[in-house]
Order: C-alpha cells, then sequence, then structure tokens
C-alpha cells in the first residue's frame, strides 16, 4: 500500500502556517547532564515533569505543528495520567520520534562517526506508528577538520539516511532526514559551506536511489556559519545568503519542506538566522521552519530548574520563543516581537 498522499500531506502540515518543530529527543544520559548541571534530580520522573513542562505549555499548538521525542517519553504520560500522544494531538502538535541509537566511530575513518539503528529499524518503526508516532528523525554528524569531511564518511552517512527514509515511509512515517555538519571547530563560513553542499549533494543521491518520495520528507540541515572557535566572524545577512545558496544548488524543488537546526546558535540569533533567509529576495520551492531543540528549550530549563513552583515561569518562556521563531518563520520577527513581554505569550 501506498503512503505517499498521506506522508506528503503530515509532511506539509509540519512545516506551514509559520509553525515549526520543537526537537525534545535527548537521550536519557543528554538530558541527565543537563540536570546535572542544574542540580535537578536525573531520574525518570524529573525528565518525564520536564516533557510535561514542555508539551502542555498553554498555546504551543499556535507556533508549533510537532515535536519529536525520546523513546522514553513517547510511552509516559502527564501527572493526570493523559497520554503525552493524547495531550500532544489535542493541541495539534504531530508527535515524532527519534528512531536512530546515536553515533560511534566509523571503521577506517579517524575521527568521523556513522550513526546506527538500522538494525531491527522495521519493527521498531511499525511499533511508533502503534504509539501514535506520525514523523520520525535521523541524524548524521559530519565533521570539519583539516582531514575531515572525507567521501567515504559522506557515503557511507548519506546511505544510511537514505535507508533509515526509505524505511519510514515504508511504515507511513514522514522522515526528518539530518545530515548536521557541525559547528565546532575553527573553520571559516566557505570552509562550512563547501562542505554543506558536499553532504547535501551526497544524501539527495542517495535518496534518489533508494527511490525515497521527496514530497513526504522534510530536511533538517544546518546553517552555514563559520566554526564555533572561528576567528572569522559573519553577519545574519551573510549567513541567510550562504545557507540559501547551498540549498537551492542541491536541494530538489519537490522536498516536503525545509526545517533548520540550531546548531549552538544562542536563541535569539537562531530566530534572527531564521527571518533573515524568510525575509531575503532569493526565491525558494520549499518552506523554511525551525527545528530546534536547546534554542527553544534552554531558557525554560534554566527557569524551571526541577521546581514545580516555575513551571508557568518557564511555560511562558518557551512560549515566547516558540512566537518569536513563528514569526521567523513567517518572516515577521522583528525587534518588537523580540521584547514583547514574556508573561503577556502565555
Amino acid at each position: 500500500m501506498s503512503h505517499s498522499s498521506e506522508l506528503a500531506a503530515t509532511a506539509r502540515s509540519l512545516v506551514t502556517a509559520g509553525r515549526g518543530i520543537l526537537a525534545i529527543d535527548e537521550s536519557n544520559k543528554t538530558c541527565n547532564a543537563r540536570f546535572a548541571a542544574l542540580h535537578i534530580a536525573e531520574t525518570e520522573d524529573a525528565r518525564r515533569a520536564y516533557r510535561e513542562l514542555l508539551l502542555t505549555t498553554p498555546g504551543l499548538g499556535a507556533w508549533v505543528s510537532g515535536a519529536i521525542l525520546y523513546d522514553e517519553t513517547l510511552r509516559q504520560s502527564t501527572a493526570d495520567d493523559v497520554p503525552f500522544v493524547r495531550a500532544m494531538n489535542d493541541a495539534g502538535i504531530l508527535p515524532g520520534i527519534k528512531v536512530d541509537t546515536g553515533t560511534v566511530p566509523l571503521a577506517g575513518s579517524p575521527g568521523e562517526l556513522i550513526t546506527e539503528g538500522l538494525d531491527g529499524l522495521p519493527k521498531r518503526l511499525e511499533e511508533y506508528r502503534i504509539l501514535g508516532a506520525r514523523f520520525t528523525k535521523w541524524r548524521a554528524v559530519i565533521a570539519i577538520s583539516e582531514l575531515t569531511p572525507t567521501p567515504r564518511a559522506l557515503r557511507a552517512n548519506a546511505q544510511s539516511l537514505a535507508r533509515y527514509a526509505k524505511a519510514a515511509q515504508t511504515a507511513g512515517l514522514v522522515p526528518i532526514v539530518e545530515p548536521e555538519v557541525l559547528a565546532d571547530g575553527t573553520h571559516d563560513m566557505e570552509r562550512c559551506a563547501t562542505v554543506t553542499r558536499a553532504a547535501l549533494k551526497h544524501v539527495f543521491e542517495a535518496l534518489d536511489a533508494e527511490d525515497v518520495d521527496l514530497a513526504g520528507i522534510i530536511l533538517k540541515p544546518n546553517m552555514v556559519t563559520p566554526g564555533l572557535r572561528s576567528s572569522h566572524r559573519a553577519s545574519v545577512a551573510e549567513v541567510a545568503e550562504a545557507t540559501l545558496e547551498a540549498l537551492l544548488a542541491n536541494v530538489p524543488a519537490n522536498v516536503g519542506g525545509i526545517a533548520f537546526l540550531s546548531g549552538g546558535l544562542d536563541d535569539v540569533l537562531s530566530t534572527q538566522h531564521l527571518q533573515a533567509m524568510n525575509a531575503a529576495a532569493l526565491e525558494r520551492p520549499w518552506p523554511l521552519t525551525f527545528s530546534y531543540g536547546r534554542a527553544l528549550q534552554q531558557a525554560a530549563l534554566h527557569a524551571w530548574r526541577g521546581s514545580p513552583r516555575e513551571v508557568p515561569r518557564a511555560q511562558a518562556i518557551l512560549a515566547h520563543r516558540a512566537a518569536c521563531n513563528a514569526a521567523a518563520a513567517r518572516g515577521q520577527y522583528d525587534q518588537a516581537v523580540e521584547d514583547r513581554p514574556i508573561f503577556a505569550t502565555a
């Protein structure tokens, strides 16, 4: 049975109408590390309470179309015993699920990684669909150094992304395809642009080879920026131009949509970059929106710090950041939107 029209409709719903995707798919280990830094209990119940805070933020569905969950979160419920999946659907937020199992060193390629999770993937996808997931995510990691990335690593990661995407579509789930060129490093923006173009070229060649329906995928790329430790600096306008040029040269027009990762950029800068791309004069065939993790969560997490009394304030902060990014997805974000009183959005 073909899921083509259903997949395309789901993909469109994730990236249109000025809404974006909240990424809360950190592994238990990563979530616990962030909790530890703020002296929050590193327990399943604390993780559940935090994800409930995020997913039940009043009005969140006005700005967020979907949320990527971790396996644990997909199976959890609110303190009132409402399954998260039901709470999300009631709020107009589609449930998504991270399906890769993390990265390991790529044999024979020092300093390079490959993402695992293809073993047993069809069975897991079938279960996730039964549990209520409507879309999925798989992240490949591309590091920039003097010697990397190698063509071998680009090919290997692209092939894994394509095999995952085909399996997801076969199961009736929209795949988010994430080839992340890491911002870590001292490289300049031109080097990032070159690597981003090469990564995208390999990914779409592999997707074509697997006969993946591009209208039923979401691409989750990095923005083209200098490395975080680079002495080079780039303006918001320069990042927007370089990113759009890389995408227009390598991303087919029939891709369902593009939802950027924030890649270590701070909250406000992530929003400014998205605004600049949507306001740019360059015509583009796909919607551009956000799929941010820390750039949406971080300020709310710091406000909460595990305290039930701080839930309303943390939710208001998340709502504000989501509203700012939704405005940027429509090309309508400016300093007045950013400066709007935070509690006014809750």
